[in-house]
């Protein structure tokens, strides 16, 4: 089964939806229990940091979610799912985050229209090495993106690909179970399927 984690912040449905054409048998819970229950975990994400990690403590899941990534089991960020595993944001002031992945989340600068909305390409790093995650999706892919605010992990080793926004910035990590992606798959139409199947197999479903 996989879990996707409902906060209170995110599109659910689709996601969930996506998952279900690829005879996925999917679980919308808040239910900490049914997260450990799970063969993988995702975390959606759409809204300010603050708020999102106010309904995790609030809900008491951010210590399960901690608890099930420690163990290496799969687990999948999407958008600001993705920003709140990291160690603060300084979206609407300085708001401490998950702090499993060492790093920030702070905003496109200034000059920089946003949010950054729309269809935009990923520069898959490492060419050499065979990802798996992104098996089938090649280089230049584009993906559907709406956010104000990018991840700047510590260790730059993390990050799978990058979109160019005026800035780059990191638009796939994985630090060992742990995939995070700033794009919406579930709204990327086919190659956003492909990513969601990789994910589906690399969980060992």
């Amino acid at each position: 089964m996989i879990a996707i984690v409902d906060y209170k912040m995110g599109n659910l449905r689709s996601i969930a939806k996506a998952f279900e054409v690829m005879g996925a048998e999917v679980l919308i819970t808040a239910q900490g229990e049914d997260l450990k229950n799970a063969q993988a975990i995702v975390l959606p994400g759409v809204g300010a940091f603050g708020q999102g990690m106010r309904h995790l403590r609030e809900q008491g899941i951010a210590p399960v979610l901690k608890e099930e990534i420690d163990k290496g089991k799969p687990f999948l960020g999407i958008c600001l799912g993705m920003q709140l595993l990291f160690s603060y944001s300084e979206e609407q002031g300085r708001h401490r985050g998950l702090d499993i992945i060492k790093g920030r989340v702070e905003c496109f600068p200034k000059n920089l229209k946003v949010p950054h909305i729309g269809w935009n390409q990923i520069k898959i790093k490492n060419q050499e090495s065979k990802i798996k995650i992104l098996e089938g999706i090649p280089n230049g892919a584009y993906f559907y993106f709406v956010h104000s605010y990018y991840v700047v992990p510590e260790n730059k080793e993390i990050i799978l690909a990058k979109t160019d926004y005026g800035i780059e910035f990191p638009s796939v990590i994985q630090k060992d179970n742990i995939l995070g992606v700033q794009f919406h798959p579930e709204k990327s139409q086919e190659l956003g399927l492909k990513f969601l199947e990789n994910f589906l197999k690399n969980s060992g479903y």
